[in-house]
């Protein structure tokens, strides 16, 4: 038995997260294995009715649970950021979940806006690093004149600008990314143990060439810990090179690790490549604490409700929760399904097809019960 967390939250949320579940229900019957759910309502409407967004009771029940199933936050009627920030950035934070595990493959059927790439050529993983870079919120922004007990203000713009502070700008903001030598080395390790399960090759994004102290000592981190695996091949590439060669050629890359700014960028267009948002999951891991399992999507608000949501991000996230507590035929089954129910065209609008929510949810459990 499998005792795990679900939060629906907010928009369509509930719908795919309930079609997870019927899908992971099914992975279960066929393997062996047994899922107990605890639901949790965490999201927008309890923030309106109550003002609170994660209580010290709500973080110390979810910590009693190896993995949370995760919908989607954001809510028309909340100020954007409110949600995302004090409750999924706030559970990664908390949870200290610092892998975001971002598979980027092109399932067969599916287009991609790549001209002549196939499933063969998009099948690589980006590791990014999730709690530490400019995330951290350390910051501050103040006008010219204008009085500040921070004289960490004054000192950083001084350095930073030669000008003074109060003469010179209007106004000013600045924001701290930290790099720490032991979060660095925890996620690359990571990516390094990934990269031996796949085809040994694991690319490291930095931009070194002009933020040298930062992510100077990424990459010295990264040269020391690729020391310990000489059978993976390595190689550094800057953020901004490596945009354009996930777009020119995909299949150079096996496993990818950045650090947290980057890889928030890098990883959507990786979503694109692979066909869209609605084929797109994520995991945040803690590997020996709780992790969280997502669509990476938003909770589109405007169709909630109304049964028409693509399901697949969040049922292949359900996939990563599986492989995450080691049932890794089940995990494989569930992403084959997927592929079987995009041949078959039982999927929904955004890609070609006809049918509701919980048609393609039920549809691609069907496909893992009898192992197609």
């Amino acid at each position: 038995m499998y005792k795990i967390a679900a939060i629906g939250g907010d928009g369509i949320g509930p719908e795919i997260v309930a079609e997870g579940k019927k899908v992971l229900e099914a992975a279960g019957e066929r393997f062996s294995f047994d899922i107990g759910w605890t639901d949790f309502n965490i999201g927008a409407d309890q923030y309106l009715a109550t003002g609170r967004l994660l209580s010290e009771e709500d973080l110390k029940e979810l910590s009693k649970f190896r993995a949370i199933y995760f919908g989607a936050i954001g809510d028309p009627r909340v100020q954007p950021g409110v949600l995302e920030k004090g409750i999924l950035l706030a559970l990664r934070f908390y949870f200290d979940q610092y892998v975001n595990l971002r598979p980027i493959r092109l399932l067969a059927g599916v287009e991609t806006p790549l001209a002549g790439k196939t499933p063969a050529d998009i099948d690589f993983v980006v590791v990014r690093e999730n709690t530490e870079d400019f995330y951290v919120g350390i910051g501050s922004r103040f006008k010219k004149r204008q009085k500040t007990d921070l004289a960490v203000d004054r000192e950083l713009y001084s350095i930073s600008f030669g000008l003074d502070i109060e003469s010179d700008a209007e106004e000013v903001a600045y924001q701290i990314g930290v790099v720490t030598r032991e979060g660095a080395r925890r996620v690359q390790t990571y990516a390094f143990d990934l990269a031996m399960k796949r085809r040994k090759k694991l690319t490291s994004v930095d931009k070194a060439n002009v933020l040298s102290d930062i992510y100077g000592l990424w990459r010295e981190v990264f040269t020391e810990t690729a020391a310990k695996y000489p059978a993976v091949i390595t190689e550094f590439t800057f953020v901004d090179a490596i945009t354009m060669w996930f777009v020119k050629n995909p299949e150079w890359f096996d496993v990818v690790v950045t650090p947290n700014m980057f890889g928030d960028i890098i990883t959507d267009l990786g979503a694109m490549i692979q066909g869209g948002l609605g084929l797109a999951p994520g995991g945040n891991i803690n590997p020996k604490g709780t992790s969280m399992f997502e669509p990476i999507h938003g909770s589109a608000p405007k169709y909630k409700g109304m049964g028409v949501a693509n399901p697949i991000a969040t049922i292949w996230a359900g996939s990563l929760l599986l492989d995450h507590l080691g049932e890794h035929e089940a995990a494989s089954a569930v992403v084959s399904a997927i592929e079987q129910s995009i041949k078959d065209g039982v999927v929904t609008r955004d890609l070609g097809g006809e049918v509701g929510t919980a048609k393609a949810g039920s549809y691609i459990a069907t496909c893992v019960l009898k192992g197609k």
